[in-house]
């Protein structure tokens, strides 16, 4: 399985069963981020907002997808939408391997969805804070889920993101296991380490 990290929220899933792509950003509305053109098996969006929800610049190739996907449902803020709405988490499932995608998550988790969240090989969570949870809350939620691979998304970088949201540096202080990758491409395997991975965004 191949994680690819478009910027942002965005991300690919190559995987033997089909690709699908989550939360593509709408052309200009992510400061520094190249737009989006991409194709895939099917598209999925964890929110309304134009950051999250340009399923339009998806190429959908007409092909089944046989990815197993769960849906959680939650919300953007910590009082249960009223300032930004519905999130929705998923949970894809291919070549026996477990990816949660947490879109723009701003509340604790129930219990009920940490256990759906158990046991995952990937985790893609949001660290940047303001719109999302931040950094410390995050640390906190993969310290219980205990991913084997945790991909830190939705943050400030140079050049690229929000000026409201914090860089990925405040969360990867608090982790230990870092491991910074050249590219935006992450192979996702059964033999893979526990990590901390640290993709390169792409940049125009």
């Amino acid at each position: 399985m191949r994680l690819i990290w478009n910027g942002h929220a965005c991300f690919t899933l190559e995987t033997a069963q089909g690709t699908l792509v989550t939360d593509p950003y709408g052309d200009g509305s992510v400061p520094g981020l190249s737009p989006v053109r991409l194709t895939a098996d099917a598209v999925y969006c964890s929110h309304g907002h134009s950051d999250h929800n340009a399923a339009q610049l998806v190429t959908l190739t007409g092909k089944d997808l046989t990815v197993s996907v769960e849906e959680l449902p939650t919300f953007h803020d910590d009082q249960k939408g009223a300032l930004r709405g519905e999130n929705v988490m998923r949970i894809f499932s291919a070549e026996g391997m477990r990816v949660a995608h947490l879109g723009d998550l701003g509340c604790p988790l129930t219990p009920e969805q940490k256990a759906r969240l158990t046991g995952l090989d990937a985790l893609l969570i949001p660290v940047g804070g303001y719109y999302t949870i931040d950094a410390a809350q995050a640390k906190s939620i993969v310290e219980e889920l205990r991913p084997r691979v945790t991909v830190p998304m939705h943050y400030r970088g140079e050049g690229f993101g929000y000026d409201v949201i914090s860089g990925v540096e405040d969360f990867l202080s608090l982790c230990g296991d870092c491991v910074y990758y050249p590219g935006n491409v992450l192979e996702l395997t059964p033999d893979t380490p526990a990590q901390t991975a640290v993709l390169t965004c792409p940049r125009p």
